[in-house]
């Protein structure tokens, strides 16, 4: 697919969420805050309850790009945890690696830490890595293979100029950015983790 025509569709997807997937999907929404297409403008009428469900459960797998299939495993298994199954099911997201080598800024977008990752350019604990989907563990680091250190894509996030455009790194992440490596200092926790969602509401779509 054509870059422009992905930003497109990414943008395009990130109005209809009403949440913004990409940090150029953000300048777009901070130019035209309201969905897309001819109607885009338009008073919507309320959504149902079921609807508000269904965008929320969208909207937290648009966040971690991962299909539904894989969204009703995580939840099964969030559920079978203890505590608060919503928080369990972030907390598991956020432990991908996928998610946590675009939350350390070695990356600009969720799709673009999946491709990374699929290429084998990120290494955990010294070992090569190919699953998105790989849980990572408290104290184990992740870093980008030395043989791809050259690449431009890793020598832009080097200089940091990813973490310019993301959310703050957190707090269960050690970032060396000029090193390109991080290690996971402590299981993410439901308060730290930067994503925008309404939890309990995706429990509820899938409980129902």
């Amino acid at each position: 697919m054509a870059k422009g025509l992905r930003t497109r569709r990414t943008v395009r997807h990130s109005r209809a969420l009403g949440i913004a997937l990409t940090p150029k999907a953000e300048k777009y929404m901070e130019r035209r805050p309201y969905g897309p297409g001819q109607h885009g403008r338009a008073r919507r009428r309320a959504d149902s309850d079921y609807s508000v469900r269904l965008k929320e459960k969208q909207r937290l797998r648009a966040i971690y790009n991962i299909r539904e299939a894989q969204m009703v495993r995580y939840f099964n298994e969030a559920r079978r945890r203890q505590g608060l199954a919503g928080e369990n099911l972030v907390e598991m997201l956020e432990s991908r690696l996928d998610a946590l080598v675009l939350r350390a800024g070695f990356a600009r977008t969720i799709a673009q830490a999946r491709q990374l990752v699929v290429h084998q350019h990120i290494l955990v604990d010294g070992q090569r890595v190919d699953r998105p989907s790989f849980q990572v563990k408290e104290g184990q680091m992740i870093h980008v293979a030395e043989r791809s250190e050259t690449m431009v894509p890793f020598q832009i996030a080097a200089t940091g100029a990813h973490q310019e455009v993301l959310p703050d790194v957190p707090g269960y992440l050690d970032v060396e950015i000029d090193k390109l490596r991080a290690s996971l200092v402590r299981a993410p926790k439901r308060a730290e983790i930067p994503v925008s969602i309404q939890e309990n509401l995706v429990v509820e779509h899938y409980s129902r």
